[in-house]
């Protein structure tokens, strides 16, 4: 199993904000996420956190990066077009996750594209404009 690092993209159960917020414990499907930050704790604890990427156009309202052809072509990604989102994540620890799948992964995006996504996400934190849906109970 390759070890998770910021920039990977792995197949994962990711669970939305809006189901998060209806109740919902599990995520619908794994899907293609991007692993936009890996940090290890004082603890010692492998903390994800996980961008969706979707096939569906986001809305005016929400923030996403749409992820180039030549992105999609080197990170093993459907060609068809898709978004990195960036106002929500999914906060997960790796040691006791129950749905990170550590065969599951799929490859790795640009250290370029990497960034842009990762300052994207920065600034909407800074800017408290992405939500954290907790993964870690």
């Amino acid at each position: 199993m390759p070890k998770p690092r910021s920039g990977d993209l792995w197949h994962y159960d990711y669970l939305w904000r809006r189901q998060h917020g209806a109740g919902e414990t599990e995520g619908r499907k794994a899907r293609p996420v991007s692993l936009v930050a890996v940090v290890v704790d004082k603890a010692g604890k492998t903390n994800l956190f996980i961008l969706p990427i979707t096939s569906s156009p986001p809305s005016p309202d929400r923030l996403a990066l749409e992820v180039p052809k030549l992105e999609r072509r080197r990170a093993g990604l459907d060609d068809m077009p898709l978004w990195v989102m960036l106002d929500e994540y999914n906060h997960d620890l790796l040691e006791k996750s129950f749905y990170f799948d550590p065969a599951a992964h799929i490859g790795r995006f640009s250290e370029a594209f990497h960034q842009t996504v990762l300052r994207t996400f920065m600034a909407a934190i800074r800017d408290r404009r992405t939500r954290k849906v907790p993964r870690t109970d």
